[in-house]
């Protein structure tokens, strides 16, 4: 007979077991992504709504030069190590500026999702053959330990997208200590913070109209159905979201609009919902100068300069080591 030890032999099995046995249920947003979720990330990208792809693209189209120039290393070039970069399209920006103007680089992506790491080597690979590519599939806390090998020259850890939004405060922090654990006192962190604004700008876009939002959401359903043989009825699920501005933390939920069992063959588990009943999928938190600060100082880094949208909606900020 099956334990329990050898039923959740992955981390996709072992976090949806102990997300969905939790009260309040919960499920991470990093499983979102997989072929089919990723081509709806990239509609949300595309969205009117979602302002955060545009204000970055304009901040990295808008300062290329000068963000490029400090990443510079005239005299032994440096590794620009990625975490999370989709599709790669802001990148590409930089990408091709630091290609044009000899800068001595390789460029490592690292991304969750295989599809995502395949797909942006392969248009790199069409785009700018002359760039050297090293990317690798991964999660962010387990690279981590291997950034420490990058130690030969100068490096740049880049997190776009205001990804470190998905993590809370705590978590942030212990991951911003180990990014600068990871550094050496010349390298740079680069990361973009989506910035605290007017509540129904945010509100809406995570919540458009179109529902695709939504969809991209019970993403993480359809996929434990497929992957791990469940019998979730995604159509019973409501996708809600709410946005507090007095924390900064947009939240969200999926919902059960019936009372339902559900049965995940592959965990062995059956899953029990009450009519109403949430289920937690994820965080967006938003940001200001005094909370980056804030991070920064309890991670043992620096704001060295900042760069930001013409709305002042987003910033990108590059940290040292202190």
């Amino acid at each position: 007979m099956a334990t329990t030890a050898t039923l959740l032999d992955t981390p996709f099995k072992k976090e949806v077991f102990e997300g969905l046995s939790a009260f309040p249920k919960y499920l991470s947003s990093k499983y979102f992504y997989d072929k089919k979720g990723d081509r709806l990330f990239q509609d949300i990208m595309a969205m009117p709504e979602y302002y955060l792809t545009g204000c970055e693209f304009q901040i990295l189209s808008t300062y290329t030069e000068a963000i490029g120039e400090l990443f510079r290393d005239r005299e032994n070039g440096l590794d620009l190590i990625e975490l999370g970069p989709g599709d790669g399209k802001k990148t590409k920006v930089l990408l091709k500026y630091m290609a044009e103007n000899n800068f001595n680089f390789v460029y490592k992506p690292i991304d969750i999702s295989e599809n995502a790491v395949e797909m942006l080597s392969e248009n790199l690979a069409n785009e700018m053959p002359a760039l050297t590519v090293d990317a690798e599939v991964g999660e962010y806390f387990e690279v981590l330990e291997r950034l420490k090998g990058f130690n030969k020259r100068k490096k740049v850890i880049m997190v776009l997208g205001s990804n470190i939004g998905n993590l809370k405060h705590p978590k942030a922090i212990e991951f911003l200590t180990k990014l600068k654990d990871a550094m050496l006192p010349d390298d740079l962190l680069f990361m973009g913070f989506d910035q605290k604004k007017n509540p129904q700008t945010i509100l809406d876009a995570y919540n458009d109209k179109a529902g695709i939002t939504a969809a991209f959401n019970k993403n993480v359903l359809i996929r434990i159905n497929r992957e791990l043989g469940g019998n979730f009825q995604v159509e019973k699920f409501k996708h809600w979201e709410m946005y507090n501005p007095e924390t900064g933390t947009a939240k969200s939920f999926l919902v059960a609009t019936e009372a339902m069992q559900v049965s995940i063959e592959k965990l062995g588990l059956t899953v029990n919902f009450e009519q109403w009943e949430t289920v937690h999928t994820e965080i967006s938190q938003k940001y200001d100068d005094k909370i980056v600060q804030w991070l920064a100082e309890q991670s043992g880094l620096e704001i060295e300069t900042s760069f930001t949208d013409e709305k002042g909606y987003y910033k990108n900020y590059a940290f040292r080591k202190v």
